[in-house]
This record gives structure tokens, sequence and C-alpha cells, in this order.
């Protein structure tokens, strides 16, 4: 976190709380330790990963999704990942809870990945949150090979013209979250928690009567529950529950997860580029997943490199955004699936 400054804010307070619970008999975790209460009313409640979305729904903008809705199905799309790695880790002889908690690293969403491994496999909490936040500050890295690995220099070059622009009405803006939650609530209502703490964030920004409120979740409330998230889950991480093969794999299956979102965005939108008469540039489809906004400006800059007059920041801004719904939706699919078995 410090000497590369990945992720740091919440790799930070995890790798404090590593030191804190593996200190020989150490005061902070235990029966009456303040980490272990805070992980009984926080993390084991599920309390924490739902007042972080509340803060992730007041910063998200949805405006250049709504402008563009055909960039929701790569919200869609780029989940791929998430099903083929449950699929994988089930193969190599995970239980199916175990399977969809590491599967869910591929949603490239921390909360969503938190959210679900407390609900399925807690006993894998801390591999998966190190993983998930991990990867996603490593997407500079991870999308940049597999899209060209993917794509044509003549694909990577398409020219994405920026159309004219049309404004939300704020009317849309406010109906937006609520139809959401209504809609994934009535399909999945397990999904209730999750998406609908994202969309009354959105709510409170987009309403603009609550403008405290929405500060407050922005800056307040996000700082604080990421520290105590951060710390609680870095208290998990006890060496003997940490340093095993088992951890290993799902550091592994972390990064193929990754790759496979990637890769299901790319193929995606090359697949609709052949009924499109205005082609789609196939790196908007690699946007779709949740790592906002760090895909959508990695993206960008190698549209730039490709054609220096390809400037598609707000095709794949909106790709990322709706990355960040279908993630949290995905999620609650996989959590209507599996909870049952």
């Amino acid at each position: 976190a410090i000497a590369r400054e990945y992720e740091p804010v919440l790799l930070l307070p995890i790798g404090f709380g590593a030191l804190l619970c593996n200190i020989p008999f150490s005061s902070a975790v235990g029966p009456e330790g303040p980490l272990t209460i805070l992980h009984h009313a926080g993390i084991v409640t599920e309390l924490f990963p739902c007042l972080i979305f509340v803060a992730v729904g007041a910063m998200c903008d949805f405006s250049p999704m709504l402008k563009n809705p055909v960039l929701m199905l790569f919200g869609a799309a780029a989940q791929f990942g998430i099903f083929a790695t449950i699929i994988f880790a089930a193969f190599l002889g995970f239980d199916i809870k175990e399977a969809a908690s590491i599967g869910i690293i591929g949603a490239a969403d921390g909360p969503t990945t938190i959210y679900v491994a407390t609900k399925l496999a807690p006993e894998l909490l801390a591999p998966l949150s190190v993983a998930a936040y991990s990867y996603m500050s490593l997407v500079p890295i991870i999308q940049p090979p597999v899209i060209k690995a993917l794509t044509t220099k003549k694909e990577r070059s398409i020219l994405m013209p920026v159309k004219e622009d049309v404004p939300v009405s704020r009317m849309v803006r406010i109906l937006f979250p609520i139809a959401v939650t209504l809609i994934a609530g009535i399909i999945a209502p397990i999904s209730v928690a999750l998406v609908g703490m994202l969309m009354f964030g959105n709510l409170i920004k987009e309403c603009g009567v609550v403008e405290r409120l929405s500060r407050a979740s922005q800056e307040e409330l996000a700082n604080l529950v990421t520290l105590l998230l951060g710390i609680t889950i870095g208290a998990t991480m006890t060496a003997e529950q940490f340093l095993n093969v088992k951890t290993i794999m799902v550091m592994g299956m972390g990064i193929i997860a990754f790759v496979f979102d990637t890769a299901g965005g790319v193929l995606f939108a090359k697949g609709l580029n052949l009924f499109l008469k205005e082609k789609i540039n196939p790196m908007i489809g690699a946007c779709g997943i949740s790592a906002f906004p760090m895909s959508a400006r990695v993206i960008a800059k190698m549209a730039l490199a490709e054609n220096k007059r390809n400037y598609i920041i707000m095709h794949a801004v909106g790709a990322n955004v709706s990355g960040q719904l279908g993630s949290i939706i995905a999620g609650g699919l996989v959590l209507a699936i599996v909870a049952g078995f």
C-alpha cells in the first residue's frame, strides 16, 4: 500500500489489522478484543459492506450510461468472468459456496466481494478481500495485454465520435435508482441489501434536496467505514488461517476472473460489430468491469495511443458505470442461486 500505492485506502488498514492479530496474546482480538467486536458488529451482520454501498452510490454518476443505454450491455457481458471462475473453482475441488465467493472477485468490486463472501464463505473473507482490491489496483497491468491479444490495431483504432450531448433530465436521474431497486428486488429479493443501498446513495446525490447527506455519504461515511472495514478484515488474517495453499489458489483464481471479465466484454463488443453499421471500439467492452473509474481511464489512454483523434472517455465511463451496477446485480443473482445449497 505504501511502497506501490496499490489501493492504499483499504490495503493499508488491512495490512495493519493483520499485524495486530498476529502479535502473540494480542488484546486487539479475542472474545473482548475491539477488532473481534467490530468483526461481529460490522462484518458478520454485513453492516459495513452495506454502508459502503451507500457511499459508492452517492459517488456514482449514471448519466453517461443513461445517455447511451446500449452501454448497459457491456456491464452485463463483462461479468462473464464471475461465472467462468465459479465453474473453474468447483472443478478444482472447492465446494459450491466457496467457488461462488471466489468467482465474485471477477465483479471487480470490493464491497460486493466482501458481502457475498460473508454470506457464503466467511472463512475465505480475508484472501478474497485482498485479492479483489489488489487486482483492482492492477487493472492497468492486467487489461491491456488481454485486450491486445483479442483485437487488431484496426479494431482498437475505431473512432467513437461523441454524439450531440443530450442532458439527462432530473426526473430520469431520480426515477432510475428507484426503478432499478424495484426491478432487481423483484427478480432477486436477496439482492435488495446490495442494490438498494447503492441506489439509495445515488438517490441522495441526484434528488438535490439533501446535499448535506450526499456530502456526508461521499466523505465522512465512506472514509470511516472504509477504515473500520479494512482493519477488521485484516484482523481475520491470522497466520494459521491465511498462510496456506487455499489462499494461494484463491489469489490465482482472482486474476483468472479479471482476465475472463475483460475477455468477455471485448468479445461481446466484437460480436455486436458483426451486426452494427456504426462499429463500436471493442476496447469499450473491457470497461464493463466494475473497477470504476480506473478501467475507463486505462481504455481511454489505449484508444489515444492507437489513434490521436479517438476520444472515447465518455463511452468508456458509461460502460464502466454500467459495470458497477452489473457487478452488484450479478452478486445478487449468485446469492439467490447458491444460498439454497
